[in-house]
């Protein structure tokens, strides 16, 4: 056995803001070829699927969010109350209970009950800008649609998804390194913003009850005390912040792989059945979340390689999505039965995947017959891979139908 920090690897900077779009993808793509791990600031990416689940599953790693709170002296207040009781930041058995809160409310036929009031918002958000035939597609729909979806799900207001989505971005921000250097104020801001904000919707909700999943939450409350007043809170938050910025960040990457691929949008166009495997090819061969992470909480040996507790795992969740198909995007490719790492695995695999898979599925199908001949207007403007891997701006242009 031979320990990680004596091996010869290469090396790849996951803190270079530059790197995006097809860059990324090549740089990744020399990594693997020429090992199933390199070495990255503070710690260790994988470059392959098996490795990248292996870490993922390990029971003996978890998610760095105390990690990188410690890491950026993030001290007592609003933002250090919700990383310590961010769902994704337990582990045991109160993340069992508070998972097993959710799972019923995010299962595929849960989910599906969701979809027509995502035909109702995708309609009404497009209404005004299809017969435009131009328009960036980042502020007039990607923001909007997911932001009212989890809006309407939660049971809050759609008029509120601006806020929504505001603070969905600035909360996810405290896993991206340059923000919470730079802005901490503001993601800090953020969360105390959102406090008030679910505090007056939970007091209103205590006493008009709906079809809603802040209502059950509050049924669970208070029938038997497996959710506490905070943990409300806190799953609204994580639910909010874990299905706004990650949707709009998949779909805008989306409607660019699909302008970069005219003959796919036209088969889907013409062949709307074929949405379940186009959202699953957005998903594997652009996640926004190109790099999930983990830190060991014991001694790991895997493929006779000892990794000393404490060490930081990235996963090259990219490049193991793409590992057996050449960079090819194909809506009709046979994929069944070939895992992708997107919404991660193990015990913190998302929650909300269903929900988001019918989200992407429902607006695909809903755009592709009304936006023939899609394509590029400009060039897309990327954000970086610190965090959510998103667009800032995508100018496409189509045909009026």
């Amino acid at each position: 056995m031979t320990a990680a920090a004596e091996l010869d690897l290469p090396a790849f900077s996951n803190d270079d803001v530059s790197i995006t779009g097809e860059e990324l993808h090549a740089t990744l793509r020399e990594l693997a070829d020429a090992s199933w791990l390199a070495r990255v600031p503070n710690g260790y990416l994988t470059l392959d699927r098996e490795a990248g689940e292996f870490f993922l599953r390990c029971r003996t790693a978890t998610f760095p969010g105390q990690m990188i709170a410690e890491l950026f002296g993030v001290g007592p207040g609003a933002l250090r109350e919700e990383i310590d009781n961010n769902i994704l930041h337990l582990d045991g058995e109160r993340h069992r209970r508070l998972r097993n809160m959710l799972n019923p409310f995010f299962t595929p036929r849960a989910s599906d009950q969701w979809r027509p009031a995502m035909r109702t918002i995708i309609d009404d958000i497009c209404a005004d800008l299809l017969p435009s035939g131009r328009g960036d597609f980042v502020s007039a729909v990607a923001k909007p649609y997911p932001a009212q979806v989890i809006a309407t799900v939660i049971g809050a207001p759609r008029a509120d998804w601006p806020q929504l989505h505001e603070w969905s971005h600035w909360m996810q921000s405290q896993f991206d390194g340059p923000a919470l250097l730079n802005d901490r104020d503001r993601i800090e801001q953020a969360v105390i913003e959102f406090y008030e904000w679910c505090g007056a919707l939970v007091a209103e909700r205590r006493t008009t009850s709906r079809e809603d999943l802040l209502s059950a939450l509050i049924k669970a409350e208070s029938d038997d005390g497996k959710l506490s007043a905070l943990e409300l809170r806190n799953l609204i938050l994580d639910i909010i912040a874990g299905g706004v910025d990650t949707t709009h960040a998949q779909l805008a990457h989306g409607l660019r792989l699909f302008a970069e691929h005219p003959d796919q949008w036209e088969l889907l166009a013409r062949a709307p059945e074929l949405a379940p495997r186009a959202a699953d090819e957005v998903l594997r061969h652009e996640p926004v979340t190109p790099f999930g992470a983990r830190v060991l909480t014991a001694d790991v040996t895997y493929r006779d390689v000892e990794f000393p507790a404490g060490t930081l795992i990235l996963v090259g969740v990219t490049v193991a999505n793409r590992e057996r198909d050449n960079g090819n995007f194909d809506i009709t490719a046979g994929r069944d039965g070939e895992r992708i790492l997107t919404f991660g695995a193990g015990a913190h695999f998302c929650v909300g995947q269903n929900l988001a898979r019918a989200e992407l599925e429902e607006a695909l199908t809903y755009l592709a017959p009304r936006m023939p001949a899609l394509r590029l207007d400009g060039q897309p403007e990327f954000g970086t891979v610190q965090g959510i891997y998103g667009l800032h701006a995508l100018p496409l242009a189509w045909e009026p139908n």
